[in-house]
């Protein structure tokens, strides 16, 4: 097992290693693996590069991210420039049916509103918009269509666990509730959990995923 020291300065390194992040703007601290960073952003996108750096970790059991975004004035758009950008982006998106989703702007931050029939459509939207020059921030209000859920589909949830995460798979409780999934158990790394949370969200007709998996430090 990894020292609170010895976690930070990997972290620290992973995101010296990230060309798409200026580490010299984070601060970084851990504490019983629990890694918090804190400083400023000049985009929204390298916030999110940031929290997915440290989530490749191993030995990052949880990421508290106190950074905010002030942009560069170079990167400053109206919201109006925002929202049209926004929606450009996701009538080029294939994956994004956007007669379906509409997009607010305020201040630089995008909400998106809307129903899909899957949870990929939803995170395409929202990985069309987070890049956007100008965009500070993004919420994902996008709703899923309600479906039946199959009655296996606690079975295809493990059965894709074992393809996608074979070692977390044997410590991973699935328990279906109607069109509610809870994951329960430990995983080695935020990788393994991560990879469990993406394979209950594929599963037909899930509507929501509660996420009790801890990682093991």
């Amino acid at each position: 097992m990894k020292t609170d020291a010895e976690l930070k300065k990997d972290v620290i390194a992973e995101l010296e290693w990230d060309p798409s992040i200026n580490a010299s703007h984070v601060g970084v601290a851990v504490a019983d693996g629990v890694v918090t960073l804190t400083g400023h952003l000049e985009t929204f996108v390298e916030k999110h590069a940031i929290e997915r750096a440290v989530q490749r970790v191993r030995g990052v059991r949880a990421v508290a991210v106190e950074v905010d975004v002030k942009l560069d004035p170079g990167h400053r758009r109206s919201d109006t420039e925002i929202a049209e950008a926004a929606e450009l982006a996701l009538r080029w998106h294939a994956l994004v049916p956007t007669d379906r989703i509409q997009v607010q702007v305020e201040k630089g931050w995008a909400t998106l509103h809307g129903e899909v029939d899957w949870d990929y459509q939803r995170q395409g939207a929202e990985r069309a918009v987070r890049p956007l020059t100008g965009v500070v921030g993004v919420s994902n209000a996008v709703k899923l269509k309600a479906r039946t859920t199959p009655g296996d589909v606690a079975e295809r949830i493990a059965s894709a666990l074992e393809r996608h995460a074979q070692h977390a798979a044997k410590h991973i409780e699935v328990e279906v509730d109607g069109r509610v999934v809870i994951l329960r158990g430990h995983a080695d790394s935020m990788a393994e959990r991560n990879a469990a949370f993406g394979a209950a969200w594929s599963a037909p007709g899930v509507a929501s995923v509660v996420d009790e998996i801890t990682v093991r430090p």
